[in-house]
């Protein structure tokens, strides 16, 4: 799997919408708070031309691609911090994914209810914000009580880690994100990373707006790219009755689709491309007769631990990887081709994978 992403904001945005379409999952999607109890999880493929560039070179029996998994979370409201509409049942969701995909509502409907009466993008985002901060509180305050009392005894390792914790609680209090804590020490960044704060996760808005405003650099979607800007964050901008349009034909119509609307990405190819970014991603590749298949890992990975992705034991074991890049296989159309011109490099334990490798993992069990 690629990696798993949640889907939050506020109700009545567009969520379940939006999900529905992006992953043909058929969630329930109810104009009322609250219709989503459980998240619905939803696995889609990540469409990759090389799959099919590589599959022509090596005819397999099956191709496979590696995948994200969607998970909607119900709207949080005000309060969800302190349970407001199963709030607190909701925000340990958010804790289990690698990235969130917040929607907000970018558009005016008076059929479509909003829960605060009226349209406003940097208002809703506050909100949401507010809540994963005051819920990062809570688990930051417990940790730091905790390590307070064991530092009691004198251990200055313990101190130094509740005095990181105080450090933490007065940037979250000041209204920050821990997105914007940056730990100075390997000490720090392990303390953090224990935390598995909320507002620690990298962040992509994704602006629902009409179809007649599709391609808008004004207005809401405005407000959502500057706050955007100012957390480093990235934006797509979707119309969720559109991404089901697009979601229900035949997919040799979808590019003239979009281009009559002036767009060139739908909703999904946006998120699975800013997703890529985000959290810093690449696809290598294996190759064979069977299966031509794709792994998403991030950039840099040691050659072993990308082994370990296919099978543990291929990374206990590991002894080398060999290594062709897809676009001279592209160009000389085989494995023997790259061996003739030297092309096929063997890497040690040292190679960190690069993105459109194809590998062939050598370990011993």
């Amino acid at each position: 799997m690629g990696f798993n992403c949640g889907i939050v904001g506020l109700p009545n945005v567009g969520k379940t919408t939006l999900f529905n379409a992006i992953t043909a999952a058929g969630a329930q999607a109810e104009n009322y708070p609250f219709c989503t109890i459980d998240p619905n999880v939803g696995v889609v493929a990540v469409p990759d031309p090389r799959i099919d560039k590589l599959a022509g070179i090596y005819r397999p029996e099956k191709t496979t691609p590696t995948t994200i998994e969607f998970v909607d979370i119900a709207g949080l409201v005000r309060g969800a911090s302190r349970g407001e509409g199963l709030g607190n049942q909701f925000l340990s969701y958010i804790r289990e994914v690698d990235a969130i995909a917040h929607v907000v509502r970018c558009f005016d409907d008076e059929d479509v209810v909003h829960v605060d009466g009226s349209v406003d993008p940097g208002r809703d985002i506050g909100i949401i914000e507010a809540e994963l901060i005051l819920k990062d509180l809570d688990t930051v305050e417990r940790k730091f009580s905790d390590a307070e009392k064991r530092g009691k005894g004198g251990d200055r390792k313990i101190r130094a880690e509740a005095e990181y914790y105080r450090r933490i609680r007065e940037h979250l209090l000041g209204g920050r994100l821990a997105v914007y804590e940056k730990p100075s020490t390997p000490d720090e960044e392990s303390w953090l990373n224990g935390l598995h704060l909320l507002t620690g996760k990298p962040v992509m808005y994704i602006a629902n707006v009409d179809e007649k405003h599709l391609a808008a650099t004004d207005g809401y979607v405005a407000q959502v790219r500057r706050i955007a800007e100012k957390e480093n964050a990235r934006v797509v901008v979707a119309c969720a009755k559109i991404e089901s349009e697009i979601a229900a034909m035949p997919y040799e119509e979808r590019e003239s689709f979009l281009h009559d609307l002036g767009v060139r990405e739908s909703g999904l190819d946006q998120v699975l491309r800013e997703g890529y970014a985000l959290l810093d991603l690449i696809t290598f590749f294996t190759c064979g007769p069977k299966e031509v298949r794709a792994w998403t890992v991030g950039r840099d990975t040691p050659a072993p631990r990308a082994a370990g992705k296919i099978h543990s034991d291929m990374e206990r074991g590991f002894i080398r990887a060999e290594v062709m890049k897809y676009e001279d296989l592209v160009k000389y159309g085989s494995e023997q081709s790259l061996k003739e011109k030297g092309l096929l490099s063997i890497e040690g334990r040292e190679y960190r994978l690069r993105d459109g490798d194809i590998v062939f993992f050598r370990f011993a069990i």
